[in-house]
């Protein structure tokens, strides 16, 4: 009797599972939840959007609750967060309840309409799709300062003064990424992005940088993921993409932000690239407008699975005072 049995191509584990049928099996698959109007505790609303039926790139976007009683459309106007979730590019989703949770609380507390962008996935969409995914997605929500845009939200409470861009782990690389094209390239109507948040944000390269040493690297997720969700990659592991401070990357005083927020992990593998990162980013000439969140004792993303300890709060509440300052 024939198996049913795929046989596997590759695997990166603990994430993906390649099949030489083409099939991808993500290993890690967090429950989705679907928008809601009205949540019963924030008052936040949400919906679901598609931005580009040709690649068939969405988002979920999350309004706050209106502290005025005028029923004026643009009486009210709200900063806007645009916001990539972590997976290492490989997994997770803007619709999952982990991260519908977090942005639910960021847009409730923060007072800001909340864009997270679901972006095309590696392996089967390698970068740098989720990288344009992620530049056309703020695009997309910036079209809306002249009213003109799709979406009712945007074009009667959106701030376009006041626009920030974040992301955790591989999300904080797309929105460092993000930021950088958009300073490189400018953006419509010639809006520019006031701040830019990053937690834990993956970055890498050849070599060591601070406490880091040489010994286990190769072992490390962190210096096997990259070949694997960009394989075409021209630079390779010291690619711009990925070290931002690598051979022939763009200078960093291009990132299109007016200052910079980066919330640490102590435990975290990537703790010594992003200290270094805030470090690079100082003597750039961001000096004034980089500021630095640590939490010593948390691992990677803790914010994201432990919303409730202490730490996360703190990290919350530096978010809302870079945003509302």
């Amino acid at each position: 009797m024939a198996s049913d049995a795929k046989e596997l191509a590759h695997e990166f584990l603990p994430f993906v599972r390649v099949y030489t049928d083409g099939t991808v099996e993500r290993l890690i698959d967090p429950p989705q939840v679907p928008p809601s109007l009205n949540d019963p505790i924030t008052g936040v609303s949400s919906k679901d959007i598609l931005l580009f039926p040709d690649t068939g790139v969405s988002a979920r976007i999350y309004l706050p609750p209106m502290t005025t009683t005028t029923t004026t459309p643009g009486d009210q106007k709200f900063p806007i967060l645009v916001y990539f979730h972590g997976g290492g590019f490989c997994v997770g989703s803007a619709f999952s309840a982990l991260d519908h949770r977090y942005m639910t609380t960021v847009s409730s507390q923060a007072k800001v309409i909340a864009i997270s962008i679901e972006y095309r996935l590696a392996p089967t969409h390698p970068l740098p799709a989720a990288y344009d995914d992620g530049f056309s997605g703020l695009q997309w929500v910036v079209s809306h300062k002249t009213a003109l845009g799709p979406e009712p939200w945007l074009a009667d409470h959106g701030n376009f003064d006041r626009v920030f861009i974040g992301g955790e782990s591989a999300g904080g690389n797309i929105a460092h990424n993000v930021a950088l094209r958009a300073g490189l390239e400018g953006l419509t109507d010639g809006v520019r992005v006031t701040g830019l948040f990053i937690a834990m944000p993956y970055f890498w390269g050849s070599e060591p940088v601070g406490l880091e040493t040489e010994e286990g690297r190769a072992a490390m997720v962190s210096s096997r993921i990259w070949d694997f969700v960009f394989p075409s990659c021209p630079g390779g592991i010291d690619d711009y993409r990925v070290n931002p401070f690598g051979p022939g990357a763009p200078s960093i005083t291009r990132l299109g932000c007016r200052k910079v927020l980066v919330c640490i992990s102590g435990k975290d593998e990537l703790r010594e690239r992003n200290k270094w990162y805030v470090e690079r980013l100082k003597a750039s000439g961001f000096e004034e407008d980089v500021d630095e969140f640590e939490a010593e004792d948390e691992d990677h993303v803790f914010h994201i699975f432990k919303p409730d300890s202490e730490p996360a709060k703190e990290m919350l509440q530096r978010l809302i005072n870079f945003i509302n300052n």
